[in-house]
């Protein structure tokens, strides 16, 4: 493979020396009598390696390579110098240098050091691949769909991405918190730095503390030696702590204290270390009824919900439904590599019709499957597998009502508005006393399965039984 290097020096026969030496390397060679000539080349052509003599006219070393840094082009540099300006070499090396040739040096030398620079180089641009490749995922416009609660979401989002203040995103489980966490992150100012995640509810009590703050060696059983945590592993960056609302209380205040104070101590440990990072929160529950129930600290509350953004569920979301089953199909046909297939009209409408309790999770789930067990170049509602008698999904503006007779009417949202949560709550809680408390009878009432209906009361906090 062939490799582009700029080689910047004013001296001429000192030029034909290094190209003489380089030329036993696989590299197509530019070359610049200064500084100020290497950026006038570098616009028209790019190049994988610079290599840099310190001192020169009109622009030397060191004041390219910060110029470089400060357009953004971070093209890997090796700085040549005399043996007396050894404290130039290491100026440079912090201004972002990768390394330095000390003259006088032989062709091994030479050889030696440009292949470590070369490799170095091929490091850094995958690097940068992969990050921008990252960055391209988590871009608002590639968060799918066109309905008005996910635009307003997201418009809050892009709002609140360049801040530094703490976000909380609520919804419900598999709405896509963590997808939006992550958005949040690459169109932030600290896009550069890690994206650390932790789940709440994933790890025991015991081991959550150790997890986000870290641990010195002889901290507990077990602990051979020091455990940097989440909030170190996040410094620079973005942590997002998924289901804060399943936080012990121990643990909230611990939590409250690195919010307040941004500083944080490792278990075991004496020393207070700064907590650098931009905190994201999430949850499917309702803070504020935690905090009413005493299950959530309402100082801690307020310091998570300085900024909030609410997700809807996906059977609020209209045809995003459709537009995102597309999207999933592609990427399961992707990668069996065949042809994705299309998604028939009968298809469509059972995906429009069916609630999707687990919502945009299970709907990802549910086309992998039918992509995968599908016989033809069209998706229908035999792939899908889902319940032929899903009731159809409440859309924008519309609430639904029972007459009692077995049909349902659909009326306009009265100027003054309603709660679609209160409403929800209040037809629940009608079929629950019609029918004694039966939850099935009350499901076949509101056209839900029972699973349905157990996931929306325990969603209202009123699952408390298993009568059938």
């Amino acid at each position: 493979m062939t490799h582009r290097l700029l080689l910047v020096e004013d001296e001429p026969n000192y030029r034909a020396v290094l190209r003489m030496m380089l030329g036993n390397l696989d590299v197509e060679l530019f070359e610049a009598p200064d500084g100020q000539a290497a950026l006038e080349l570098l616009e028209r052509q790019d190049v994988e390696l610079i290599v840099s003599d310190l001192n020169m006219p009109r622009l030397g070393g060191l004041e390219l390579l910060r110029e470089l840094r400060a357009r953004g082009d971070h093209t890997p540099v090796v700085v040549v110098t005399a043996y007396s300006s050894v404290e130039g070499a290491v100026e440079a090396m912090r201004a972002g240098a990768i390394d330095y040739l000390q003259k006088p040096f032989d062709e091994e030398r030479l050889r030696l050091t440009m292949g470590r620079a070369l490799r170095m180089s091929e490091l850094l641009a995958e690097n940068r691949r992969l990050r921008d490749a990252m960055e391209a995922r988590y871009r608002f416009e590639e968060i799918v769909g066109e309905s008005e609660g996910l635009v307003a979401a997201l418009t809050t989002v892009g709002k609140v991405a360049a801040s530094e203040s703490s976000v909380l995103i609520r919804g419900e489980s598999g709405t896509g918190k963590e997808l939006v966490a992550r958005a949040l992150h690459f169109n932030s100012r600290r896009a550069a730095g890690p994206f650390v995640a932790v789940n709440s509810a994933a790890l025991p009590d015991t081991l959550l503390e150790a997890e986000l703050f870290g641990a010195e060696a002889g901290a507990f059983t077990g602990a051979a030696k020091r455990r940097r945590g989440r909030v170190e592993l996040a410094r620079g960056g973005t942590l997002f702590l998924d289901e804060i609302g399943d936080m012990p209380l121990v643990l909230q205040a611990k939590l409250l204290r690195v919010l307040q104070e941004r500083t944080f101590t490792p278990l075991g440990g004496e020393v207070e270390q700064k907590a650098d990072v931009r905190f994201v929160f999430a949850t499917h529950k309702d803070l504020a009824l935690e905090v009413k129930a005493g299950r959530f600290r309402e100082d801690l509350f307020y310091r998570v919900n300085v900024l909030s953004v609410t997700l809807p569920p996906l059977r609020e979301r209209g045809h995003d439904v459709v537009m995102l089953a597309e999207r999933f199909a592609r990427h399961a046909a992707a990668q069996m590599g065949r042809r994705a297939p299309t998604i028939g009209d009968a298809a469509r409408q059972v995906l429009l019709r069916y609630p999707f309790p687990g919502n945009v999770r299970e709907l990802a789930n549910v086309i992998e499957r039918a992509v995968i067990l599908c016989e033809s170049d069209t998706l229908t509602p035999h792939d899908l597998d889902l319940p032929a008698t899903a009731p159809a999904a409440p859309r924008a503006n519309d609430a639904v009502l029972g007459d009692g007779a077995g049909t349902v009417d659909l009326f306009r949202l009265p100027e003054r508005g309603v709660s679609l949560d209160e409403l929800e709550a209040s037809l629940v809680r009608q079929a629950l006393e019609r029918t004694g408390g039966n939850k099935s009878r009350a499901a076949r009432l509101l056209g839900l399965t029972r699973a349905t209906l157990r996931y929306r009361l325990e969603k209202l906090g009123g699952d408390d039984g298993d009568r059938e």
